[in-house]
């Protein structure tokens, strides 16, 4: 008899303070309980997501492998094994949504490769979310990650976009360390062009969630503090 094979599905975790069911449906819920295999991005957090999603959730029961930005990728095939074996295998990212600007996109690859059924739920990402509520165009948009650490270059590259968003309408989305949110705010007010258009959303989902779409112009004098809070920005038009 042939051996059915596991699911590889893609779990979403809330992205603030905020209790699960709050952010999640309940379809999310029901099918977390029925798994006992995941691979994680952060043990620590996938367990405490656990907890929160499910009171009682069976831990000790359940077998983690953690899959990090540092996790060699000849080692990650390895870890579909028990879905090979005919096990659903969960995959938590420490916020949002796995594989999404996450190394579960390693995974996901490897069970394409091995023809196993990958399983997208619905869940917050802070990428949409905060393109949905900026304003900007959602037909034609670019996720950069984190712009570069030196100076010049990330000018340079804040400018590449700037140009990119006039030229072709196209949005960028972009993210920063928390601790460096305000002093990356106040180097695009010094790099670009007054009038470009720049969307900060923070908190999303969370208790202080903000979401502000100003000019250039306006930010430069406008009263906020982003430090320490997940933040993710956008230019647009």
């Amino acid at each position: 008899m042939t051996q059915t094979k596991g699911r590889i599905i893609l779990f979403p975790v809330p992205m603030g303070d905020v209790a699960p069911a709050d952010v999640l449906p309940a379809r999310n819920i029901e099918l977390l309980r029925g798994v006992r295999h995941f691979v994680v991005e952060n043990l620590r957090s996938a367990r405490r997501f656990l907890r929160a999603a499910v009171p009682g959730f069976d831990i000790d029961g359940s077998s983690f492998t953690e899959l990090s930005e540092h996790t060699p990728r000849a080692e990650v095939a390895a870890m579909l094994q028990p879905a090979l074996e005919g096990h659903d295998i969960g995959v938590v990212s420490e916020a949002g949504c796995p594989a999404v600007a996450d190394p579960g996109a390693d995974l996901v690859a490897e069970a394409q490769q091995a023809g196993l059924e990958v399983v997208p739920l619905v869940g917050p990402s802070s990428i949409i979310m905060s393109l949905m509520a900026s304003g900007f165009n959602g037909q034609d948009f670019a996720f950069a990650g984190y712009l570069p650490i030196d100076a010049e270059q990330r000018r340079s590259c804040l400018r590449r976009m700037e140009r990119e968003v006039r030229s072709a309408g196209r949005t960028y989305i972009f993210i920063e360390t928390p601790y460096r949110n305000n002093r990356l705010i106040a180097e695009m007010a010094r790099t670009l062009s007054p009038a470009s258009m720049l969307c900060v959303a923070s908190d999303i989902t969370g208790p202080q969630q903000n979401i502000r779409t100003m000019s250039v112009a306006e930010w430069a004098s406008a009263d906020y503090n982003y430090d320490k809070k997940p933040t993710i920005f956008l230019i647009g038009r």
